[in-house]
């Protein structure tokens, strides 16, 4: 009798701690589930850019599609001298189409630190999005209460052997809805380099996300790039691999919102 009430109370604190653990996920498992609120099998968005600069700023129009993680294509669609260009990620490759000269252009890893399109954003911020999962370790920091969100502190230390560029990463993810409201960029010295904010949260293709986006220079007085996201689906019926291939970057045209049928979860 005493060996059976001692194997029930086991398997109870085991199926108690399993329960725990599955409430709670762990700081890598919020950090993924955060990065997926903008990802499905595939997406479609529309987008403005505004680069500004202490004397100067300008807006840039984009559409982008993608598939998974490892396929991207954004077409830049305003202003008139850059549009119709063309960025293309397929698994670890980066491509640029300038119409202007009729060039495909492939980037080299030398030059992924180098700034996208004059912004904030630099072309391993394009290349590396599921990098923040994949290569740093992830230690939950404690709790803070930001833009009205109580949010989790997650610290993000590179990997051994993972090829990044950041020494740290410091993310702040609302409790409530998972978004990264907050991510702060330091460099191998630990400096604080840009910082990255996210703010007029709204539903976009069923899913609640920040609509605007900041990421800030700490390092140049002044200097910012703001991200509008005016439209964003989900799941884009009909959308394939073969979309975003060296191929078809020349025949990409934007796309009429009201005419792409999609199917939105």
């Amino acid at each position: 009798m005493k060996t059976k009430s001692s194997s029930l109370l086991i398997l109870f604190f085991c199926f108690f701690l399993g329960s725990v653990q599955a409430q709670n996920p762990s700081a890598k498992e919020l950090v993924a589930k955060s990065y997926n609120l903008f990802l499905g099998k595939s997406s479609f968005s529309v987008m403005t850019m505004t680069i500004v600069r202490p004397e100067w700023q300008r807006s840039i129009s984009m559409q982008s599609w993608s598939i998974g993680t490892d396929y991207y294509l954004t077409l830049i669609t305003a202003p008139a001298r850059d549009k119709g260009e063309v960025f293309l990620k397929s698994k670890k490759n980066m491509w640029n189409f300038i119409p202007a000269i009729n060039r495909m252009i492939k980037i080299p890893p030398s030059m992924m630190m180098q700034s996208w399109m004059g912004s904030d954003f630099t072309n391993n911020d394009l290349m590396k999005q599921n990098s923040i999962v994949t290569d740093y370790k992830h230690t939950f920091a404690g709790t803070e209460k930001l833009e009205g969100y109580d949010c989790y502190v997650i610290d993000l230390e590179p990997l051994p052997e993972a090829a990044v560029v950041w020494g740290k990463i410091k993310i702040w993810i609302a409790k409530k809805n998972l978004i990264s409201m907050k991510i702060e960029y330091f460099d191998t010295h630990g400096k604080l380099m840009k910082t990255e904010t996210a703010s007029r949260i709204k539903t976009m293709g069923g899913r609640m996300l920040p609509s605007h986006m900041e990421m800030i220079s700490n390092t140049k007085k002044g200097h910012k790039t703001l991200i509008d996201i005016l439209h964003q689906e989900f799941n884009v019926k009909g959308l394939q691999q073969d979309f975003f291939s060296i191929q078809n970057v020349r025949n990409v045209r934007p796309l009429s919102i009201s005419s792409n049928a999609t199917e939105s979860r």
